[in-house]
Parts: C-alpha cells; structure tokens; sequence
C-alpha cells in the first residue's frame, strides 16, 4: 500500500517537470523544511502538503473574522481578510496556470500572505507599528505566524513567498511574483466595489483615464489586470505587468487611497479601533511586568494582540474596561497562552 501511494507523489513529481515551465520551481528540488518529515503517506508533493498546512491552521480560519477595508463589517457581502485572500489565490492560480507555473506552491503562499494580519485591518497595524520600539509588519508577523506559533514547518519556497508578497521585497521565485500581482491586482478591485456598495463612491467617479484603459466594469477591469500579467510574463524569468498597465494600476490605487482609504466616511470608526489596540497593548505589557523580562513583553503582547479578530478584541475590551456582571467575564484564551509559551 505504501508503496503504491509513494508512487502518486512520484507522478504528480515528474508531471512537474514534464508540463511546468522551465521558469517554474519544481516541489521535487525544494530546499527544504527546518525538520524533515515523519510521514509515510506520500501522496502530495511539498508544495501541496504547505498549502493543506495552511488551510487548516488556527489563523487562517481567523481571517474570516478579521477587517478589510471596513472595521467590523455586520453586511455580509463586504470583503473581511479571509474573503480577500481567497481572491488572492484564485487571481494567482489562475496567472500561475497560465504561465505554467507551480499552482501548489502559488496556492500555499496566496493562502498564507495575510496570517499575521491584525484586527481592524491596516488601522490595527498601524497602531501596532506606532507602539512597538522596533514597529510591526503583517509580512513579518505572517511568518512568524508559520514558523513559531504554529510552527507549520513549511518550506523555504512558501515561507519566502509570504515574506515577500509586500511590494519592497525582492521575491526569490516566480510563483511568489505572480502573489505580489495578484494581491494588488485583488485588492483594488474587490475595494472598489465595496465602495461602491458602501455609497462612499460610483464607479463613474474612478479617474477617466483608468475607465478608459481598464472599463468602469468590475469584471471587465480585473480580467484585463489579469491578462496583462500573462501577456507579459509567458516565457520569461520574471513575472511583471507592462509599463502601461502598470501606470495605471498604480495611479487607481493612489485614487483609492485619497478616495477610500482615507476617507472619513469609511474610516469614521478608527479612532475607537485605535483605542481598543492601544488600551489592550498597554493592559497586557502592564500585566507581564512582574513576570517577564522588559525586552520579551512587546513580542508576547503583539502575538496575542495580532492573532486577535475584530470581535474578539472587542469583546477583550468590554471585558476588562466596560463593567459588567461577574458571570458574564470571559478567561483569556488558548491564543494568550500560545503567546506566552513562543515570546
């Protein structure tokens, strides 16, 4: 039997190297994990043995709970962190596919870029950046999400990969290049239209020449981000969008970011976001005073805080600042422990 179901992992193997790109890595010429693997089913490559990591991981079940764009949203339909990573990996996979690059190993990524995400969104990091003496990164926090406080053992291709899918970084294959496209390319979209949804803006109020080059069409505009990518990255090393193409992805996101991002409508609730960090940051810090060194407190408070959703951090805040009957008090949780346990 085993024998049978190590030669499903040998086939899916030498497939890769049959049909993938010359471009593409290979899950048989993988670098490795910091352990070696106790496991006599062999029936998945490395890459797809991450991405099975990944999907059911603690923190990526989290994301379902974690803001996007708007803090605590009770309308379904609005994007939260989960939601958006799974655009993400679709809009990878489907470059990836195209480009005949590894898919497993895109999919790992996609699925892990955001794991360190904070609640409410890019306002909760910020305000961890503000507190911490060394500030807070959500790529850095991802990884040490995979690495130690879930300690997944992932592969050094998909570690990297979640490491460098914020532009700035210098991504060391191309599946991980095609994941810093698509989160961009996925972002943008789906944040305009829930914009739209919001009635913060039309699409007719996007700038003429973006609706001229991309349409104002949702599906239309993210099909043509997409095929841009392929156009200009079959064959080549290197995966990048064309000059034009990418003018104007970036001049829509500086758009969305003086329309949007900042704008006071959607972002009305973020000083109390602010403050819900901010108070449960200096609450824990004083708390591990007595009991830990001066230098390890930052890090076991930030992997409480950054491993927390909208509502939970909420419902931390009610807890310990808002009086309420004795009954209805709740215990930290496992996540608080885990924290302690890995500073």
């Amino acid at each position: 039997m085993s024998t049978e179901l190590k030669t499903i992992k040998e086939e899916l193997e030498e497939r890769e190297f049959s049909f993938l790109s010359p471009y593409a890595t290979k899950s048989k010429e993988t670098k490795g994990r910091k352990r070696p693997r106790n496991d006599k089913y062999e029936i998945r490559t490395e890459f797809q043995r991450d991405r099975d990591k990944i999907l059911h991981s603690k923190s990526f079940r989290r994301l379902k709970h974690k803001t996007q764009v708007f803090l605590s949203p009770y309308n379904d339909h609005f994007r939260t962190r989960l939601t958006h990573t799974l655009e993400v990996a679709q809009i990878a996979r489907t470059i990836a596919r195209a480009l005949r690059l590894n898919e497993d190993l895109t999919e790992a990524i996609s699925l892990g870029h955001d794991l360190g995400h904070t609640a409410f969104g890019h306002c909760g990091e910020s305000t961890l950046n503000e507190l911490l003496p060394n500030g807070f990164h959500h790529n850095l926090q991802s990884v040490r999400v995979v690495e130690v406080l879930e300690d997944m053992n992932l592969c050094q291709e998909t570690v990297d990969g979640i490491l460098t899918h914020t532009w700035g970084y210098k991504p060391k294959t191309p599946e991980a290049q095609v994941v810093q496209y698509a989160d961009k390319i996925a972002y943008i979209n789906h944040d305009i239209e829930d914009s739209v949804r919001a009635g913060i803006i039309s699409e007719g109020d996007l700038p003429e020449d973006c609706i001229s080059y991309f349409s104002s069409n949702q599906s239309n505009r993210l099909a043509k981000m997409i095929t841009d990518v392929i156009a200009n990255s079959q064959n080549k090393a290197q995966v990048k969008m064309s000059e034009e193409g990418w003018h104007y992805v970036t001049k829509l996101r500086d758009w969305m970011f003086s329309n949007v991002y900042l704008d006071p409508i959607a972002k009305a609730e973020e000083k109390k976001a602010k403050n819900i960090i901010k108070s449960l940051y200096e609450y824990y810090t004083d708390m591990l005073q007595p009991y830990y060194k001066e230098d390890e407190i930052p890090q076991i408070v930030t992997d409480y805080i950054s491993g927390m959703t909208d509502q939970y951090a909420i419902r931390r805040y009610l807890d310990l600042f808002i009086p309420m009957p004795l009954a209805e008090h709740a215990n930290d949780d496992a996540l608080l422990k885990k924290a302690i346990e890995t500073k």
